[in-house]
């Protein structure tokens, strides 16, 4: 069985079909990603598996669980993580603050032991101050970790928001253009980080990305969709030379 897979997944608003029968497979450890111009449907799909939006078809399932129909504020309780275009972080708090939030619901005391500050209220603190450490030192953040976050250059701020989804602890990491705004430099440390989330957390990644070069670099596997459809599935090289891949991006083969 497959680590996650969605199933003739689809949705519509009003008229318009904005994903139209997806369906893929995602094996455990794996780096698949998906491809597509602008409006093909890619973070539409993101927004169906963090039940964002509700599907109008199709069933989305991660090891043996369905999500489809779940409470979206289920998904991190069930492993799932994600970055946005988009970044979403606490402009007026600091790096270790920012990923310390990522751990809110690995919290299991209540609000009197949180206010009385109890041993095991210690004890757990100190378990996430650990865990947020990790994350920092793997991702090369020490430098900033008492930073103001609206201070912090924008590839900064990128891998900040990454590891805040890191201290969620997923299973699976959903990441929406992890290279856009990103100089070459910053893209390859994107690249590396990629690998080690994969290789040193065991974490399996689904992501969705425009820059090519990246794509080819982390990639096991390449979904490539176009106006809500899926148009070519395989390796990088197989997708990318695909003659309806080369139309969508070009608009013809020759």
């Amino acid at each position: 069985m497959s680590f996650f897979r969605i199933e003739d997944l689809g949705i519509r608003f009003g008229g318009v079909v904005a994903v139209d029968g997806v369906s893929f497979a995602v094996q455990r450890g794996e780096v698949f990603t998906i491809i597509g111009p602008n409006g093909a449907g890619k973070t539409t799909i993101f927004n169906l598996i963090g039940l964002i939006y509700r599907a109008t078809s199709g069933r989305i399932w991660l090891e043996d669980r369905e999500l489809t129909g779940l409470a979206p504020h289920r998904v991190a309780n069930l492993g799932i993580a994600r970055t946005f275009q988009n970044i979403e972080l606490f402009d007026n708090a600091t790096v270790l603050q920012n990923l310390l939030i990522g751990r809110h619901h690995h919290r299991a005391t209540s609000l009197w032991q949180e206010l009385l500050f109890t041993p095991g209220v210690r004890k757990a603190e100190l378990r996430h101050r650990e865990a947020v450490e990790k994350i920092i030192d793997l991702l090369d953040l020490a430098h900033h970790r008492d930073s103001l976050v609206g201070g912090l250059p924008y590839g900064v701020r990128k891998v900040v928001e990454l590891g805040r989804a890191l201290a969620t602890e997923p299973k699976l990491l959903l990441l929406d253009e992890p290279s856009s705004g990103l100089n070459p430099e910053e893209t390859d440390d994107m690249a590396f980080w990629i690998d080690d989330i994969r290789t040193e957390l065991g974490v399996t990644l689904l992501v969705i990305e425009h820059d090519m070069n990246l794509v080819s670099r982390v990639s096991d596997r390449v979904l490539a969709l176009n106006e809500g459809r899926a148009i070519a599935e395989g390796t990088p090289a197989q997708v990318q030379s695909h003659p309806a891949v080369i139309e969508a991006y070009l608009g013809g083969t020759d």
